[in-house]
């Protein structure tokens, strides 16, 4: 076989492709959409996780940290009082520790029944004591939440007591509308209680659709404890909501560990970078919340085995 020179045209039609190429490779194209909108077609359509470089454990390290989430407040005479008051009655407080395999142990023995100076620190393991704790504090503590807000608009004085936070705490010496909004665990000013209130409308849980300015359920009225808490020593609106955002993750693991692997895919934004207003918002936050971002998620096979829920609201 002659070989024969390949004509000019093929030459230059070849040299133009490997410039075009060349060209397009240094280009920074702009697709028409998005970066987090591009990630979720991709999710869509190929059903891949698309946070594969965070593991489980990194979110759920993220959402209920190792160390601990701790707030510049401390428990002080908190546990006597309460204890003195009669809302909890200590051996029955200690019975239901044993039953649940967490017995109280000397910290929490020393909480109770001395007080502490510590900074009051929440973490995988207290979780559920400083659950029950903040209950009765929410529950004992005085109130205009709980004397003029949703909880009589809705229970008024004959159901008032029916509510899963009150007809629910069976810790104290007597019933639980005995102490009801009946001692000054933590003294507000006018502006404090003004402060209080305005935080807890907008923060939600994701047992229910109420606030916690309707602390109905446990959840809600330890986070109303957290709150008055927290005015009570000075704190501003963005360390309640931000102090608002880890306890509740810590009480609700399951539902946080989904909003978290939302939020990485869809926002691309780590659990610390979320802002707590807009994830304890109705949006996120509530049960119709938090199911609306779930749904999202299994849509587009986006689903993570979450850490084994809270407990529900009882004791």
């Amino acid at each position: 076989m002659i070989n024969r020179p390949l004509p000019i045209l093929f030459i230059s039609l070849g040299i133009n492709l490997f410039l075009i190429v060349f060209v397009l490779s240094k280009i920074d194209i702009k697709l028409p959409f998005q970066k987090n909108d591009q990630v979720a077609q991709i999710a869509a359509s190929s059903k891949v996780v698309t946070n594969s470089e965070k593991s489980g454990d990194d979110i759920f390290n993220e959402i209920n940290p190792q160390k601990g989430f701790e707030i510049e407040v401390s428990y002080e005479d908190l546990g006597p009082k309460m204890v003195k008051s009669g809302v909890i009655d200590l051996e029955k407080f200690r019975a239901v520790f044993e039953r649940s395999g967490q017995p109280l142990t000397d910290e929490q023995e020393e909480i109770l029944t001395k007080g502490s100076t510590r900074k009051i620190k929440i973490t995988r393991d207290n979780s559920y004591f400083l659950l029950n704790f903040f209950w009765a504090v929410g529950l004992a503590n005085n109130s205009k939440i709980l004397t003029s807000g949703e909880m009589v608009e809705y229970g008024g004085e004959k159901d008032l007591g029916n509510f899963a936070s009150t007809g629910g705490w069976t810790l104290g010496i007597g019933e639980a509308m005995n102490y009801y909004s009946k001692s000054s665990l933590i003294p507000l000013t006018v502006g404090q209680e003004g402060l209080v209130e305005a935080v807890a409308s907008k923060i939600f849980r994701p047992c229910c659709n109420n606030s916690t300015a309707f602390p109905d359920c446990n959840h809600g009225m330890a986070l109303l404890g957290v709150l008055e808490l927290l005015a009570g020593s000075g704190a501003s609106q963005d360390e309640m909501f931000n102090a608002a955002k880890y306890f509740n993750a810590y009480w609700f693991p399951g539902n946080y560990y989904d909003l978290a692997v939302y939020f990485k895919n869809k926002e691309g934004q780590s659990f610390d970078q979320i802002d707590p207003r807009i994830l304890l918002s109705k949006d996120y936050s509530s049960a119709s919340g938090w199911q609306k971002a779930k749904r999202w998620l299994v849509d587009r096979g986006i689903v993570q085995e979450p850490p084994k829920q809270g407990g529900g609201c009882g004791v």
